[in-house]
């Protein structure tokens, strides 16, 4: 566990130095509940807090802890909404005072790589929000951004498939089949090699394991 560990740290390490040459903010902690501790830093009251569907986020319990601090949620993935609802919250986040994100892939170079069905994450990532703040889980860091995007169709793909119960060809085979009905959610592919121009983002690399 130790040596695990140590290889996390490592690895963490280097990518949050290729993400400051490519000019991001960028931090390394070994865990989510530093992660957590760091996100609510930028949290106040009467806050606007846009969610990007990321299973890392949810996995901290962030929602609840910014309900708490008496900040305003903003999260389309929440269940009852309607399809409209859905639509028009995630157009709220794009204007949000912070944005919270995991991203599906991070390269060794420092390179951001997300796949989107709505638009509305790879949107709110290169603009818009006042704040962002992407949290990767180091196990989805990959050497180039052909893995990258490999990673993409093997893991992040199937597992957001099943996640949502939309049985697409990947939620049997396990894999990407590129498939080209109605229901897929494979749509937008957005790489992000440098901090955007206007943005103020933050990439956080956790040392634990979380999201897909």
């Amino acid at each position: 566990m130790e040596v695990q560990q140590w290889h996390k740290e490592i690895i963490g390490n280097k990518v949050v130095e290729a993400l400051k040459k490519n000019e991001f903010d960028a931090v390394f902690f070994p865990t989510l509940e530093q992660t957590a501790n760091f996100i609510m830093e930028h949290v106040k009251p009467e806050m606007k807090v846009g969610f990007g569907g990321s299973m890392t986020i949810k996995d901290m319990g962030i929602q609840d802890k910014v309900r708490a601090a008496g900040g305003t949620v903003l999260d389309h993935g929440e269940s009852g909404l309607t399809s409209e609802e859905r639509v028009a919250t995630a157009r709220e986040e794009l204007l949000s005072d912070l944005y919270l994100s995991s991203s599906n892939a991070i390269t060794m170079d420092g390179s951001l790589v997300n796949i989107d069905g709505m638009g509305n994450r790879v949107s709110a990532l290169s603009f818009g929000p006042k704040k962002v703040i992407v949290v990767v889980s180091v196990d989805k860091v990959c050497k180039d951004e052909e893995a990258a995007f490999e990673r993409l169709e093997a893991i992040a793909s199937p597992m957001n498939n099943k996640r949502l119960g939309i049985l697409n060809p990947c939620t049997k085979t396990g894999s990407c089949m590129n498939c080209q009905g109605s229901t897929r959610i494979c749509r937008v592919y957005s790489v992000i090699r440098k901090k955007p121009v206007a943005a103020d983002m933050t990439v956080v690399i956790v040392g634990e394991s979380a999201g897909y």
